[in-house]
């Protein structure tokens, strides 16, 4: 486990321990939660952008014309 010191600005510190309180954690939890959620987007913005990179667009048609040409059920119009 590793200590981080930040400065953070006296309204957003007040928001923190407000919102990790009402959501009964520690404000450590709460910012290792936000953390975590922002860590996850940002790769899986890198992962999908390097798979679309690898990409092969006659592979893509190639299965988009193997999709059977039929309405929707009622329920999915």
């Amino acid at each position: 486990m590793s200590t981080l010191s930040i400065r953070l600005p006296e309204s957003l510190h007040k928001n923190l321990k407000k919102i990790s309180k009402k959501e009964k954690i520690s404000l450590n939890q709460f910012i290792t939660n936000a953390v975590t959620e922002k860590i996850t987007a940002v790769e899986t913005e890198i992962y999908l952008k390097e798979r679309a990179n690898n990409g092969n667009k006659k592979n893509y048609i190639d299965v988009l014309e193997k999709v059977k040409d039929i309405e929707p059920d009622e329920l999915d119009r």
